[in-house]
C-alpha cells in the first residue's frame, strides 16, 4: 500500500543506526532517556530527552535534541516498521522548544541551499522507496517546472489550495480555495468528511461492509429463497449463521449452514484485513492532527461491541428476508430482489434507526475505508488539485490503493475524512507527493510541485539519501 516511507539515521558516536520517517508534518526528532510529553490527537507520547550527534544525509549535526521515546498513543506504531520519526517542518510546533534537525543543520552551515526536496517511488513490488535530497534538488526526479506557492503559515508546510473538482462532476470540496498543508508523514489524502464523502461518492467507492455485502447478497439470496420455503421464517438467518440459536434449541447447523460459513469466513477475513491495514494509515493521520468524529461514541466492552455486531447483523438478515418473502408473493424476479436487497447494503453506511447509530459506527468504523471494485479503475475520473493556479491531476491508479487482504487485492480510496480542530484543511500526503516530486524551501518559504519523473535505477541512487 505504499503505507510507510523510512531511511537511516545514526545518534551518537559511534553512531547507533535507526530507521525514521522523514516526517514535514512534524518538527521532532524521536526514536524507540530531562522528560517530555508530545500529545497527539489520540493520546501523548511521552520519554526522556537526550543530546547527541545526529548522522544524516551524510550530515554530521552536533547537539542535537531527540527524544527516547517510551509510551506511544494509538495504533501508528503497531508493527511498525521504523524507529520514530525525524520532524522536518517549522520550530513553531517543535515541542520541548528542541530545533528541528534541518533548521540546526542550517544553523551550523551544513547545507549548500535552504531547502530539500522528496521524490516517492510508487511502486509498492520495488524495495527502493525513493530519494530525499538536503540543501538540494536532482533534476533527475522531475519533468518540466516546478510550480511555487508560498508557505501561509510557517508552523506546518501550509499553503492555499486552489480548489478540488472532477472533470464533468459538482463535487463540494475545497470550493474558493483552503487551507492544505503537504505532508510527508502522511500515507493519504485527508479533508473534511463531507467533502470526502462527495468525492468518494462521485467515484463510486462504498464501504468496505457495503461492497462485500452486496457481493455475499449475491451469494445468498438464491439460497434463502429456497430456504423460506422449507422452514419458518425465523430460523433462517439462525441457520445461515447471522442469529444465535435459541437457549434450548442447540441443534447441528445443517449442511448449508456450513457452506454459509466457509463462504462468510474468507470475506470477514478480507475485511478485517483492510480494515486493519487502513486503521494503521488512518490512526497515523488523526494522531498527527487531531480528529472529531462526526458522532459522539461512547466507550464499550468487547464483548458489548460484538453482542451490536451480532445484533445488527441478525437484524439485517431479518429484514432482508421479510422483504424477500414479500417479494415472491408479489412476484417479482431474482434480479430485483436482488437489487433491493443490495440497497439495503447502503444503509450501513449511513446508519439507519438512531438507537443503531452508535452499535453500527462499533461495527462499521464509521468514516473507514471506501472501497472500488479493482476492474473499473479505468473508467473511474480524474481529480484536479488546482496549486499555484496550475491544475495537478490524480488518476485512478494514483488515488486508489491496492491492499492485499486474504491472498487477494482489495482497492480501497485514498481519500480519508478527517475532521481536525483547526479545520477545515486539506492534507497532501504520499498519495499526492508519490505523484508530484516537491521541493520543500525553508529559504523561500515556500512549496515547489513538478511532475514526478520515473524511478531511477537504484544502483545509480545516492545511499545516504534513499528511502
Amino acid at each position: 500500500m505504499d503505507a510507510q516511507y523510512y531511511g537511516p539515521i545514526g545518534l551518537g558516536t559511534p553512531a547507533q543506526r535507526f530507521y525514521v520517517i522523514f516526517d514535514t508534518g512534524s518538527s521532532n526528532l524521536w526514536k524507540n532517556g530531562t522528560e517530555f510529553e508530545i500529545q497527539y490527537g489520540t493520546g501523548s507520547l511521552s520519554g526522556y530527552l537526550s543530546s547527541d550527534k545526529l548522522s544524516w544525509g551524510g550530515l554530521a549535526i552536533e547537539d542535537q535534541l531527540f527524544a527516547e521515546a517510551v509510551s506511544e498513543p494509538g495504533l501508528t506504531f503497531v508493527a511498525a516498521k521504523f524507529d520514530g520519526i525525524l520532524g522536518m517542518g517549522f520550530p513553531l510546533i517543535a515541542v520541548t522548544g528542541a530545533t528541528p534537525p534541518f533548521h540546526k543543520a542550517l544553523d551550523q552551515g551544513l547545507l549548500a541551499a535552504p531547502l530539500f526536496s522528496f521524490w516517492l517511488n510508487r511502486d509498492p513490488s520495488s524495495s527502493y522507496g525513493g530519494e530525499m535530497i538536503l540543501g538540494g534538488i536532482d533534476d533527475s526526479h522531475y519533468t518540466g517546472e516546478h510550480t511555487w506557492v508560498p508557505v501561509t503559515r510557517e508552523a506546518y508546510w501550509q499553503f492555499q489550495l486552489g480548489d478540488i473538482s472532477i472533470p464533468g462532476l459538482e463535487v463540494p470540496a475545497c470550493d474558493g480555495g483552503c487551507p492544505a498543508i503537504a505532508d510527508t508523514g502522511t500515507s493519504l489524502l485527508a479533508g473534511p468528511s463531507t467533502e470526502v464523502a462527495a468525492i468518494n461518492k462521485a467515484i463510486g467507492a462504498e464501504s468496505a461492509y457495503s461492497l462485500q455485502c452486496k457481493t455475499l447478497v449475491q451469494d445468498y439470496v438464491p439460497q434463502i429463497i429456497q430456504m423460506i420455503s422449507q422452514m419458518p421464517l425465523d430460523q433462517v438467518c439462525t441457520s445461515v449463521g447471522l442469529c444465535p440459536m435459541a437457549s434450548g434449541n442447540r441443534r447441528l447447523m445443517s449442511a448449508f449452514s456450513s457452506a454459509a460459513h466457509s463462504m462468510l469466513d474468507p470475506f470477514l477475513s478480507r475485511v478485517e484485513g483492510v480494515q486493519g491495514t487502513w486503521a494503521k494509515a488512518a490512526d497515523a493521520v488523526r494522531s498527527r492532527y487531531g480528529h472529531q468524529p462526526l458522532l459522539k461514541r461512547h466507550s464499550s466492552s468487547s464483548s458489548s461491541s460484538s453482542s451490536a455486531s451480532n445484533n445488527i447483523g441478525c437484524d439485517f438478515c431479518n429484514m432482508a428476508v421479510e422483504y424477500i418473502k414479500l417479494a415472491l408473493h408479489n412476484n417479482q424476479t431474482l434480479e430485483q430482489i436482488e437489487q433491493e436487497v443490495e440497497a439495503l447494503c447502503d444503509m450501513l453506511d449511513f446508519g439507519g434507526p438512531a438507537m443503531e447509530v452508535e452499535a453500527l459506527c462499533d461495527m462499521l468504523d464509521f468514516g473507514g475505508p471506501a472501497m472500488v471494485q479493482c476492474a473499473k479503475l479505468k473508467a473511474m475520473p480524474t481529480i484536479s488539485f488546482t496549486v499555484g493556479g496550475r491544475e495537478f491531476m490524480l488518476t485512478p491508479e494514483q488515488y486508489v490503493l491496492r491492499i492485499d487482504a486474504g491472498g487477494e487485492s482489495q482497492c480501497v480510496s485514498g481519500f480519508l475524512g478527517l475532521d481536525v480542530p483547526v479545520g477545515p484543511l486539506w492534507i497532501l500526503g504520499d498519495v499526492f507527493i508519490g505523484a508530484y516530486h516537491t521541493v520543500f524551501d525553508v529559504g523561500g518559504s515556500r512549496i515547489g510541485f513538478a511532475d514526478a519523473a520515473a524511478g531511477p535505477d537504484p544502483s545509480v541512487a545516492k545511499p545516504q539519501a534513499t528511502l
